[in-house]
């Protein structure tokens, strides 16, 4: 079996400022388990807030986003504008409200949100080499910015499936453990934590999104 190569975009350390951890983590283990590879990206870049995770209140400091990552990386990480898309088989995104708030704008602008330059530049560069693209949780939200049209899924209809349809998505609703697919794109979505999930059903789907990525390189 060749060993494949996934790119891993990480937004920071905690679902309330940055990555999902355990959704991270889960994703880092299932690409292992299938006997591939996983490198760690992250703007280098201050993060949008620091929230205090025991109360979900904004904290007075200031935190850097791929130093953050590195905590759930263990050090093995780079910045994002050094990911080549050419050099990767896939490249994944887990959520976390880091996506909303460090990977864009849309916890500040809503629908018409943008990416920050070095994900688009990415992202850009990865529809034009067809390679295929995984999101968990709130980070499909990002994908109709760069690809036209595209089938996803955000869980349930909510605020957010709404805003990604405003974009061009075509939103398709499923439930734990469930992922999407866009062939057309090579795009494989699922809920995850969008959902009112346990860690074992976001790990169901998170394992079957990497089957299926895995199914398009």
């Amino acid at each position: 079996m060749d060993t494949k190569h996934f790119a891993v975009i990480l937004s920071g350390c905690g679902v309330l400022d940055g990555a999902e951890i355990h959704e991270a983590t889960i994703l880092m283990l299932a690409i292992k388990k299938a006997g591939h590879k996983w490198y760690a990206f992250a703007p280098d870049q201050y993060q949008a807030d620091a929230v205090n995770h025991c109360t979900g209140e904004a904290m007075p400091e200031s935190r850097n986003v791929m130093v953050e990552s590195a905590r759930i990386a263990r050090q093995n990480i780079e910045p994002l504008d050094s990911l080549a898309p050419e050099s990767f088989d896939a490249i994944i995104l887990p959520g976390g409200f880091g996506v909303a708030k460090n990977l864009c704008s849309y916890a500040r602008e809503g629908e018409n949100f943008s990416l920050i330059p070095a994900l688009k530049t990415v992202l850009d560069k990865a529809r034009e080499l067809g390679k295929p693209v995984g999101a968990t949780c709130i980070a499909p939200i990002l994908l109709p910015k760069i690809y036209a049209g595209c089938r996803i899924t955000l869980g349930n209809e909510c605020q957010a499936s709404e805003d990604a349809v405003k974009n061009g998505a075509v939103h398709q609703t499923c439930t734990h453990g469930e992922t999407v697919v866009d062939e057309r794109y090579k795009l494989v979505t699922t809920p995850a934590y969008m959902l009112d999930a346990d860690i074992a059903q976001v790990a169901q789907g998170i394992e079957n999104m990497v089957a299926e990525i895995l199914k398009l390189v």
